[in-house]
């Protein structure tokens, strides 16, 4: 294929007008292709009883399918080729969420998580802004030390892990080594998603690698943009719904104590009747 046709692609990616995106973004809300990564139902009753194990597995399933971390760890990893540097930024990601995870969980620190997966959203189009040298090419300033902006994702990644944890009941028994042992799983995971992301990373590099990278990480930039507008999505929903439930729960209140007033009004009138039932002796 011809350098022409490559360019032909990305004239192709880039023309869609505002009307099109919108649509292409209502669509993925509305068909639920797009969804939050929770604790399933079926996760939260297992998990009850469940043994170090079980937290293990939670976590690394949690993990792999975690689309924003992946899609944030790509971002990190796409131009790395030496293993030292992946040791290096995946281990200031690990730190970072570690951190947060562990003692978020423990001390029951939490927050709306729609919000927070709307910041880890934010985290994936910062990556991919970055890797496109966004900061330099239309902000005109070299971009903020990459190691130390891992670690402060990673840390808001480790908060929307911990409010995800929090939807079980953890108990009070063995709840470190509950905490410890989700960890190790996310760890687990995220191991596993590196060992298949990095190889196919390290094939694309080549004679298009360049137009490829372009490809992708404005890729990364549009996923994380659907997903800011779910989870975005997601929080208004909810502030609308809590809104709506304590509108209703103040009707039936007032409903309830004006029934009680009515209620008390007619026992009072009833002992005020006078009797005529009674009979001369």
């Amino acid at each position: 294929m011809s350098a022409r046709y490559y360019c032909r692609c990305i004239f192709c990616f880039f023309n869609f007008n505002m009307l099109d995106f919108r649509k292409i973004i209502l669509f993925f809300i509305s068909s639920g292709i797009i969804f939050p990564h929770g604790v399933s139902e079926s996760d939260k009753t297992q998990i009850i009883h469940g043994t170090l194990t079980d937290y293990l597995y939670l976590g690394a399933k949690h993990m792999i399918t975690g689309y924003d971390h992946i899609l944030f760890l790509v971002g990190v990893i796409f131009f790395l080729t030496r293993f030292s540097d992946i040791v290096k930024f995946v281990t200031a990601f690990t730190v970072g969420h570690s951190i947060t995870l562990v003692f978020a969980t423990l001390f029951k620190i939490t927050a709306n998580y729609y919000l927070i997966d709307a910041v880890i959203a934010f985290s994936v189009i910062y990556k991919g802004f970055e890797n496109l040298g966004g900061f330099k090419k239309w902000l005109f300033f070299n971009p903020p030390n990459l190691v130390l902006m891992v670690f402060l994702f990673g840390l808001i990644h480790g908060f929307g892990l911990s409010t995800r944890l929090q939807q079980i009941n953890l108990g009070s028994n063995n709840l470190i080594y509950s905490i410890l042992s989700f960890n190790v799983g996310v760890e687990i995971g995220q191991i596993a998603v590196l060992a298949i992301v990095f190889p196919l990373l390290l094939l694309i590099r080549g004679k298009y690698f360049e137009i490829i990278s372009k490809l992708s990480n404005w890729g990364v930039i549009m996923a994380g943009v659907f997903l800011l507008i779910y989870q975005l999505n997601g929080f208004l929903g909810i502030d609308k719904h809590q809104k709506i439930e304590k509108k209703i729960d103040i009707e039936k209140h007032d409903h309830n104590h004006t029934d009680e007033k009515h209620e008390h009004s007619n026992h009072i009138h009833e002992h005020s009747k006078p009797n005529h039932n009674h009979h001369d002796d």
